[in-house]
C-alpha cells in the first residue's frame, strides 16, 4: 500500500469535527482495515490530536489536530519503537500497518489498545516512569533538542480566531521566557525528555501504568519532565497532589529548586498555547482557554485551570 508524500508546511491542515467520521473513515481504509472500522469510534480525546478506539479491531486511532502536530508525527513513531525496542511501559505502535497512515490531507497513526482495567496510576508511577525513561541509552534516531520556543511560536501563527491585543501579549510573553530560560542554571543531567508527563498520559493498564503521548520527546533539561506534575499542584484543580510522591520516587523535589517559577511560567504558557491551532474547529475548549489567558493576563498565579474537555 502506498504512502502519499506528507503534506508541506505551508499546508496549514486543521481538523474539524463536522468531517472528523469522513476523515476517520479514509484513514481507516488506508490502513487496509476498512471504513466500517470509523462507523462505531469513540472519542477518547480531542485537543492536539483527535485520538478514537476503534471497536472490534483492539485498536487506538491518533489524528493529527493541525499541520503543527502532524510534522512531529515521525518523531513519535520513531520515539514509540525506541521505547518498545528497550520494554519500556509504553504504548505500542501496530507494526503491521505501515506508519503514519495518510488520507484526504490528515496524518494519523495507529496503536494497539490498552485496555483500561488496572489500578488508577499514581504520583509514584509517574516518578518510577520517568526513571526508567531517563536512565535509557540514547537512542538511535535524531532526537530534538528541547525547543520548547518555536513549538509555542508556531502555535501563535496558526491560531483560529485569535484577537490581535491577544496575540501580542502572548509573542511578547514568549520572547520574555526564552531569555529567562537561557540564563538558568540545571541541577539535573541533560538527556531524553519524554516532555509532557502529565498524569493524563498514563493509562491503567492491566500490568500497571503506562505512558503514550510522544509529540514531545526531546533531548534537553530532565527538569522539564518533573514540571507538569507540579504545575498540577500549584495551578490545577486536581483533586490529589500527584507531584509529592513522583518528587519523593525520583528523589528530586522541582518545587524546591530556584528554577521552577520560569519553567511554572513556560508550562502554563504552553498550556495556553497548545490548543491555539483548533480553538475554533473544537470551540468547546475555548471557555476553560479564555479562563487561562486571563490568568496570565492579570499576573494571577492562584487561580485554578481546569483540565481541557
Amino acid at each position: 500500500m502506498s504512502t502519499p508524500p506528507a503534506p508541506s508546511a505551508s499546508h496549514r491542515f486543521a481538523l474539524t469535527r463536522d468531517r472528523i467520521h469522513e476523515l476517520l473513515a479514509a484513514l481507516c481504509e488506508e490502513a487496509g482495515i476498512g471504513s466500517r472500522a470509523a462507523d462505531d469510534a469513540e472519542l477518547i480525546k480531542f485537543t492536539n490530536n483527535a485520538v478514537y478506539r476503534l471497536p472490534g479491531t483492539e485498536l487506538v486511532v491518533r489524528i493529527a489536530g493541525s499541520a503543527t502536530v502532524a510534522e512531529r508525527v515521525p518523531v513519535v513513531i520513531e520515539a514509540a519503537r525506541w521505547l518498545a525496542r528497550h520494554d519500556a511501559p509504553a504504548v505500542r505502535l501496530v507494526e503491521e500497518i505501515p506508519q503514519p497512515v495518510r488520507a484526504s490531507g490528515a496524518t494519523a497513526t495507529f496503536w494497539h489498545l490498552v485496555p483500561s482495567t488496572g489500578p488508577e496510576p499514581t504520583g509514584t508511577d509517574l516518578g518510577r516512569l520517568l526513571k526508567h525513561i531517563h536512565t535509557l541509552p540514547a537512542p538511535n534516531f535524531a532526537l530534538p533538542s528541547w525547543e520548547p520556543f518555536a513549538r509555542i511560536r508556531s502555535r501563535i501563527v496558526d491560531a483560529e480566531g485569535l484577537a490581535e491585543a491577544d496575540r501580542v501579549f502572548l509573542t511578547e510573553r514568549t520572547g520574555h521566557l526564552e531569555l529567562l530560560v537561557q540564563d538558568l542554571e540545571f541541577e539535573l543531567p541533560a538527556g531524553v525528555l519524554h516532555g509532557d508527563p502529565f498524569m493524563g498520559n498514563l493509562i491503567p493498564g492491566p500490568e500497571g501504568p503506562v505512558i503514550c503521548d510522544f509529540d514531545s520527546l526531546s533531548h534537553g533539561p530532565r527538569e522539564w519532565d518533573l514540571v507538569p506534575a507540579a504545575v498540577g499542584k500549584v495551578r490545577m484543580d486536581y483533586p490529589t497532589d500527584h507531584h509529592s510522591p513522583l518528587a519523593a520516587e525520583y528523589g528530586f523535589d522541582i518545587l524546591t529548586w530556584s528554577g521552577f517559577p520560569v519553567l511554572r511560567q513556560l508550562r502554563e504558557l504552553r498550556l495556553v498555547t497548545s490548543v491555539l491551532p483548533v480553538l475554533n474547529t473544537n470551540p468547546g475548549l475555548r471557555t476553560q482557554w479564555r479562563h487561562r489567558l486571563d490568568t496570565l493576563q492579570h499576573g494571577d498565579t492562584t487561580t485554578r485551570w481546569s483540565t481541557y474537555r
